[in-house]
């Protein structure tokens, strides 16, 4: 159940509180490669028409007393090389549907039902270790998809990589055609657990997603003070 009484402040305490509740270490992040995670498609929902509020808080729109319906998920991780350099200042985003399978977006089935409260797209800039952090809710499926979250990243204003985050564990992800697309040994890299916060009083989870890119820190960087986000990449195919 959601609280309208826990509410942290906006531009703040969201990155602390976050960074402290998921851990951040990855194993032998500098004795060798880590595993690059694996590319799935920006699909046709990412916003057309962008929220009242873009910041990393999706469950309270600018300054509205009511929350969005959901499961309170702190999403968090850092984005990396392979060699296990942090990205920083990389602009993150993440799109996903409400807890009613509705995407902000004019084309989305039950566009009619959408949860007004939820801001459903939500962007972070990396800080010096490559961190990023989301107040969300957990994904729900809808009709032919898993439950998932879609992320792009973005670096000197154009996007660098595209993926979609998936529950570990959901029983239907089997049956969903964009995962089964992905090589059975790279899947991994885009399964997450969804863990119960210890002490959460409204029942908060905790997920963590490190996003590791196939390419180094130097290669990202033209020496050029650029900012902004990439344009979405999707140009007409379908997809989810």
């Amino acid at each position: 159940m959601m609280s309208s009484l826990w509410k942290p402040t906006r531009r703040g305490m969201l990155s602390t509180l976050a960074f402290g509740a998921v851990s951040f270490s990855v194993p032998g992040l500098f004795a060798e490669e880590l595993a690059v995670t694996a590319k799935m498609g920006e699909g046709p929902f990412y916003p057309d028409k962008m929220p009242l509020d873009t910041d990393n808080d999706l469950l309270v729109v600018n300054d509205a007393i009511t929350p969005a319906i959901g499961d309170i998920t702190h999403l968090s991780g850092r984005v990396l090389t392979a060699s296990g350099s942090p990205i920083r200042n990389a602009f993150v985003e993440i799109w996903q549907v409400d807890h009613n399978g509705v995407y902000i977006h004019t084309d989305s089935a039950g566009a009619g039902n959408r949860d007004t409260n939820f801001q459903g797209y939500g962007r972070f800039l990396t800080d010096a270790k490559g961190q990023y952090y989301f107040r969300t809710v957990k994904p729900v499926p809808y009709p032919g998809r898993t439950p998932h979250i879609h992320f792009g990243v973005s670096k000197n204003g154009r996007r660098i990589f595209t993926t979609q985050m998936l529950i570990k564990g959901e029983k239907q992800n089997e049956r969903d055609g964009l995962f089964r697309r992905i090589d059975q040994q790279a899947r991994d890299t885009v399964l997450v657990d969804f863990k119960p916060i210890p002490d959460s009083k409204i029942g908060e989870l905790a997920a963590n997603f490190d996003i590791i890119l196939g390419v180094t820190a130097e290669e990202l960087e033209d020496g050029s003070l650029k900012a902004g986000i990439g344009k979405p990449q999707y140009r007409g195919r379908r997809g989810r």
